[in-house]
């Protein structure tokens, strides 16, 4: 497993990669060519992916994202120092907090 701040990273086997995933629409690369799973909304700063992959996003409202690195790559963020992520798939997970009446993710 791996944690940037408020986003867990944690390796899937193939085998347990949904069939959904094949079919599912790709989230697209910001304007730098990076893979976002995470955009602070306070800070503007984003945990993202550099280098080739493909990010799925899982259906429901706080729907984590399978990420695949077919080479592996890096996990990047301005405040956070990298990491170094190998070859496979991912589940992303974002950090949730709970509110009185409601549950949300967590505001970086």
């Amino acid at each position: 497993m791996y944690r940037q701040g408020d986003v867990l990273i944690v390796p899937v086997a193939q085998e347990a990669v949904p069939a959904h995933a094949a079919h599912a629409p790709r989230e697209r690369r910001d304007g730098r060519g990076r893979l976002v799973l995470a955009l602070g909304e306070v800070t503007g700063h984003a945990h993202a992916v550099v280098g080739p992959g493909e990010l799925v996003r899982e259906p429901g409202p706080y729907g984590p994202l399978l990420l695949h690195l077919p080479q592996g790559g890096r996990v990047v963020h301005e405040e956070h120092a990298a990491i170094a992520l190998p070859k496979g798939w991912f589940r992303v997970v974002r950090q949730r907090e709970y509110v009185p009446g409601s549950v949300r993710i967590v505001a970086d």
